[in-house]
């Protein structure tokens, strides 16, 4: 026997999407003439008895899914912990790292600055012995002035006259003849101690000054 899904519908109070969905499934028995689809049925499915075992079969198709468990806060508060720890872990990891490339850095530039270093100790080295032999050369090839003292005249205490200028004289005594304040003659003095090693004019021995007024001009140095 078939029946048109209209007249299975009605007689077995089914909806035609769940009957759609059976014949999809194939679960009935159907055929199709001329574009119209007959769902084959025995007669023992037409009894009432069976009819029941349908509802109850239609039920438990119908039954809704499962329903997903609802959120929580605690759900949310675990969630959003976890989250953060692996933040955390990641921020510890990162702060490794840029540690590490902080150090490396470092390390580069105090190599740097020892390779500076001892190439400038090696430069100053070398600038050392050049400016020795420089000197050493300079100085062999100075002529370094030399004080000649020549003998002194026995002094003749009886004579006073300022005008002995033939005569190697002490520069002190020579001072004390000339009309000069004693602060005068200590600026004289000091000026001629300041050319000494300068001025080939100026003779010293046994630790005292002497001028040879036979040779040189002291006018410059005695002036004041």
């Amino acid at each position: 026997m078939r029946l048109t899904l209209d007249e299975y519908s009605k007689h077995f109070k089914m909806s035609k999407e769940m009957i759609h969905s059976k014949l999809r499934a194939k679960k009935l028995n159907y055929i199709i003439e001329n574009g119209v689809t007959y769902i084959i049925v025995t007669r023992k499915s037409l009894e009432p008895k069976h009819h029941e075992e349908i509802k109850e079969d239609q039920k438990n198709t119908q039954k809704p899914a499962a329903t997903k468990p609802k959120t929580t806060v605690a759900m949310v508060l675990s969630l959003y912990q976890k989250e953060n720890q692996q933040l955390k872990e990641k921020i510890i990891q990162l702060e490794e790292k840029i540690d590490k490339l902080i150090d490396d850095k470092e390390q580069m530039l105090r190599d740097e600055m020892n390779k500076i270093e001892k190439v400038y100790n090696a430069k100053d080295e070398q600038l050392k012995t050049i400016l020795e032999l420089v000197n050493t050369k300079l100085l062999s090839q100075q002529n370094p002035t030399v004080h000649e003292a020549e003998p002194i005249a026995p002094k003749n205490k009886d004579a006073k006259d300022v005008e002995l200028i033939d005569e190697i004289v002490e520069l002190k005594e020579y001072l004390k003849t000339l009309d000069l304040e004693p602060y005068q003659r200590k600026i004289i003095k000091k000026r001629f101690l300041a050319v000494y090693n300068s001025d080939v004019r100026v003779i010293k021995q046994n630790g005292k000054l002497y001028l040879n007024f036979s040779k040189y001009d002291y006018s410059d140095l005695l002036e004041y």
